[in-house]
């Protein structure tokens, strides 16, 4: 009997190995979704599949994909510069954040256009190397430029933790600073380190956020969501607040997105 156990459990062993194995490449190589959801109509899908050089990225993909360039982030540490940052290999769009010539170097993509929509699904696959000092704010934000319309947030967060979502509330930028819904902070279950999948559905009186399919958190108050055309941005940036440490000239990596997914909001199909 023991001869017979030595024997039987390294290969249940093996087998056990084995099928964590299959199931952690399952997720991690997860295809890409195609085609129309109820009550979305699938408009736009790109799984980054023709490779573009550092510097090329819009002779391949088109300049909206270069996104804003030459102007400083949102913190105002940073630089956007496209042509230093964003490439694609491998499947994926690659944001190699770092500092050059005294400058923390950033990206801000625009994925299908400036047009915008009224509501809309947003689906996201990516994942980040660990960076103190940079964050992401994959966006929603007003085609007309007036964040008194508001502004969806999903997934942000410092690259060095979880992530958070939060919907501006239209309107409220008039009393001098604007206000957020829901008041209180939601966490992803998870830092971004893996491959994660963030969803936003945004409809009328009402925002959801999914993380691998799982509710994060949602609004409170209907009549602060958006009511008019967002276009989807996705910033990679330094991070934010009087107390954001500056990003280490020696801290460099990558944010890297395997695929991405709008849908057109569409409650009759």
């Amino acid at each position: 009997m023991k001869r017979f156990r030595v024997k039987i459990m390294p290969a249940l062993a093996i087998l056990v190995t084995g099928i964590i194995i299959l199931i952690s490449s399952a997720v991690n190589s997860m295809n890409m979704p195609i085609g129309d959801l109820p009550g979305w109509k699938q408009i736009f899908a790109q799984d980054f599949g023709t490779p573009a050089a550092l510097g090329h990225i819009s002779e391949v993909y088109g300049e909206d994909m270069r996104g804003y360039s030459r102007i400083r982030d949102t913190s105002r540490n940073g630089i956007y510069t496209p042509d230093r940052v964003l490439s694609v290999s491998g499947g994926t769009l690659d944001y190699y954040l770092h500092t050059a010539g005294g400058n923390p170097r950033v990206a801000s993509v625009v994925p299908f256009g400036y047009e915008g929509q009224i509501y809309g699904r947003y689906s996201i696959r990516f994942r980040s190397d660990f960076l103190p000092g940079y964050k992401i704010a994959f966006l929603l934000w007003p085609v007309s430029e007036n964040w008194n319309e508001g502004e969806i947030d999903w997934p942000e967060g410092d690259l060095n933790g979880k992530m958070s979502p939060a919907s501006a509330i239209k309107g409220s930028f008039d009393n001098g600073a604007m206000a957020f819904d829901p008041p209180t902070h939601s966490y992803s279950p998870t830092d971004s380190s893996d491959w994660h999948v963030a969803t936003t559905e945004w409809t009328p009186g009402k925002v959801k956020w999914f993380w691998d399919g799982v509710l994060v958190s949602e609004t409170t108050l209907p009549s602060g969501v958006p009511t008019t055309k967002f276009r989807w941005t996705w910033q990679a940036e330094t991070e934010l607040g009087s107390d954001a440490p500056f990003p280490d000239p020696r801290t460099a990596g990558h944010v890297q997105v395997d695929w991405a997914l709008q849908y057109a909001y569409a409650p009759s199909q």
